[in-house]
């Protein structure tokens, strides 16, 4: 962003201000060398300010303040004050910020004053704050400000009609995208428009399934499809997709640590395995001593901790518990 040239002082309208410098107290022990134009900025800013000046000068020295330093609270709080006094309009004030916002994406104050215009402004903004924190997405998927000012609106304001389908669009973009994964959970869950969780369940898991087939070494979705089935471990145990999912995946990779975890969530839950899935894992356990003669719980425990040695502390812990957890 290019900065000033020249300052307030070459306004006409500022003539009567009396600047008032920064109190960095008697003796500094390491002052900071402002630039001449950022000082000058925020020695007029400090006079309004102090004085309580609600004008539309002081408007405008604010947004000169805030080209000079996005990042300053106080600057932000007094323009809202002052844009309230004025009766501002305020779509004017949301297409300000958006140009500001471009710049320094990941700043909290604009982001709390966007906020602050939305509510003011009400539902009818809704639509253009789901398209500013897309183009902001598109710069960066994981901008944690836009997801939650994103998830705020929707929540505040609507716009949950295309939301899912913004979800797919970036699952096809980037299947690794747990962001979209994590959006795609709130819109299932809370979106008025699809019925909840129940509703969307067995849609959800085959679409789930279909992308763990297709990439079992994301972590994304096996985390998004036990939480289709968050408190309600008995329809997770009943619904043969689930087991099917893990025997697809460990027969043709037996070190698959998410379908690991999660065939060992359901044994601990008392799922009975098939054959077939045993059959699946025998190899791996006749070639290990210490898995031969145990239980299946214990010996997909034995190799978690092989094939996941980031974890191995805790899986050989989990171990330990297997006795009271499998009912």
């Amino acid at each position: 962003m290019e900065h000033a040239k020249s300052g307030p002082s070459s306004w006409p309208e500022m003539a009567d201000v009396v600047p008032v410098p920064q109190d960095d107290g008697p003796s500094p022990v390491v002052p900071i060398a402002y630039r001449d134009d950022f000082r000058e900025v925020m020695d007029y800013f400090r006079a309004l300010y102090f004085a309580g000046e609600r004008t539309p000068r002081a408007l405008r020295l604010t947004a000169e303040a805030i080209e000079l330093n996005p990042g300053n609270y106080t600057v932000w709080h007094f323009r809202r004050l002052i844009l309230e006094a004025l009766d501002s309009d305020l779509l004017e004030e949301m297409d300000f910020v958006e140009k500001i916002a471009q710049c320094n994406p990941k700043n909290y104050q604009i982001w709390h004053h966007k906020r602050w215009l939305a509510e003011k402004l009400g539902p009818g903004v809704a639509n253009k704050e789901h398209e500013f924190t897309m183009k902001i997405l598109a710069i960066d998927a994981k901008n944690y400000h836009a997801w939650s000012h994103r998830q705020w609106v929707l929540q505040a304001l609507g716009g949950w009609e295309s939301e899912l389908q913004y979800c797919n669009q970036l699952l096809e973009q980037d299947v690794f995208n747990n962001s979209a994964w994590n959006q795609r959970y709130i819109v299932i869950t809370r979106s008025p428009l699809l019925g909840g969780l129940t509703a969307m369940r067995d849609s959800e898991v085959d679409y789930t399934i279909e992308a763990i087939v297709a990439n079992p070494q994301n972590e994304s979705p096996w985390r998004y499809l036990k939480g289709l089935y968050k408190g309600e471990n008995n329809l997770l145990v009943a619904d043969e997709r689930i087991s099917d999912v893990c025997l697809k995946v460990l027969k043709n990779d037996w070190s698959c640590v998410f379908a690991l975890s999660l065939l060992l969530d359901h044994l601990c839950l008392g799922f009975q395995p098939s054959d077939e899935l045993k059959a699946t894992l025998e190899p791996t356990r006749n070639s290990d001593p210490e898995m031969a003669d145990a239980d299946l719980a214990t010996a997909v425990c034995c190799i978690l901790q092989k094939c996941d040695p980031l974890r191995v502390n805790y899986w050989s812990w989990y171990k330990t518990t297997l006795s009271s957890q499998i009912s």
